[in-house]
């Protein structure tokens, strides 16, 4: 078992009232924030995760500054991974959306409104491979 004799304010001190560190939040920022570069590509991967990987980090920093944890460099990447895949999910977004509105995208759609069989249908798909390589 570790002890927790150290004078308060060096690594690896106890916090307030000789209790153990509280690092939880700053584990939990780390891994989710891993997790949302992971899925940065999803909703809920990037956007999600990653603004509840700052959160944590950002808290659980907090914590270190106020002598309750010891994990402050864990807390601070948790933060900043979660800050890049959130950055990474909305530039994934923002080139979702330009491409759904898309001249090219618009043509695709109303071809395929029209087609009145798979051979139109098929006809559409190449006339949209070749708008978008003449890009």
């Amino acid at each position: 078992m570790a002890s927790y004799s150290s004078p308060q304010g060096h690594p690896g001190a106890p916090g307030p009232a000789g209790r153990p560190p509280r690092n939880g939040l700053g584990i939990a920022a780390l891994v989710v924030g891993v997790a949302g570069l992971l899925l940065f590509w999803t909703l809920i991967g990037g956007v999600l995760l990653g603004i509840a990987a700052i959160v944590l980090g950002v808290i659980g920093y907090r914590r270190v500054k106020k002598g309750e944890a010891t994990n402050g460099a864990m807390a601070l990447i948790g933060a900043i991974t979660g800050a890049i895949a959130l950055a990474a999910s909305v530039a994934v977004i923002a080139a979702g959306v330009s491409f759904l509105n898309s001249e090219e995208f618009g043509n695709l759609d109303e071809c395929l409104r029209n087609a009145g069989s798979a051979a139109e249908e098929q006809q559409c798909e190449r006339d949209f491979r070749d708008e978008l390589e003449r890009r």
